[in-house]
């Protein structure tokens, strides 16, 4: 059995404006992650996800590249307790 976490991601760099949220979403959904991204007003990037350890830390790896137009400077990775909050993986506003 894997184990079932949760992360809060905050990517931060050109990260907006360049289809970085829904890189996020297409990866996201591909791992079988749940939990939503959204731009912070500070131009970075937050991605709140649950789901298998392994998996989220695939998508952290994909994060630290980002899409082709993105320049991620930094990726910020805060790991909590899965808390089974999440019935999908969307883009929030």
């Amino acid at each position: 059995m894997s184990k079932l976490s949760r992360a809060t991601i905050i990517v931060d760099g050109v990260v907006q404006g360049v289809g970085f949220r829904y890189f996020v979403l297409r990866n996201a959904n591909a791992l079988g992650l749940k939990g939503y991204t959204k731009n912070l007003f500070t131009g970075e990037v937050l991605t709140e996800v649950e789901g298998e350890e392994g998996m989220i830390h695939e998508l952290i790896k994909k994060l630290k590249v980002g899409p082709s137009h993105a320049y991620v400077k930094d990726c910020k990775v805060e790991w909590k307790e899965f808390k089974n909050e999440f019935k999908d993986f969307e883009v929030r506003y």
